[in-house]
């Protein structure tokens, strides 16, 4: 997050660096979604999307957010929503996307959806694993607690 403070823009957009990703309205936030509006994924196998849709079921249950992918990266913010959000969110990996998300949704910011097509990694290999799952049930856990 530390390019954030160089931006110049209105608007700031998150993405992953891997190009996995292929972008309305007024709103504060912007989210690219696998689940809705003809989003989908596309190269994962049987086990990786049982685990991205159970993490963001879970999620939906626990937190009850307005967005309906939280794990997802491809996201176009308001600069000053961000700047925002990002002064309060504790958590790293994975779950700070959903804790982006979920703060938010809490303060009543304007989340909008677009439907995009995930496409699995072109370059590197995935860093979902053991410790990325125990730390996102742990994050989990604290916004559930503490929002």
């Amino acid at each position: 997050m530390h390019g954030l403070q160089f931006a110049r823009g209105k608007f700031v957009i998150l993405m992953d660096a891997d190009l996995s990703h292929h972008k309305e309205k007024n709103y504060d936030i912007v989210t690219g979604t696998r689940y809705r509006h003809g989003g989908g994924v596309y190269g994962w196998d049987l086990k990786r999307r049982l685990i991205s849709c159970g993490a963001n079921y879970l999620a939906q249950t626990l937190l009850r957010p307005r967005a309906s992918d939280l794990t997802g990266s491809f996201r176009l913010y308001r600069k000053e929503v961000l700047q925002t959000l990002i002064k309060e969110v504790a958590s790293k990996g994975y779950s700070f996307q959903m804790e982006l998300m979920c703060r938010a949704s809490v303060k009543d910011y304007t989340i909008g959806e677009v439907g995009i097509t995930f496409v699995d990694r072109v370059y590197g290999e995935s860093k979902l694993g053991g410790q990325e799952i125990f730390q996102y049930v742990g994050a989990l856990y604290r916004l559930f607690t503490s929002i």
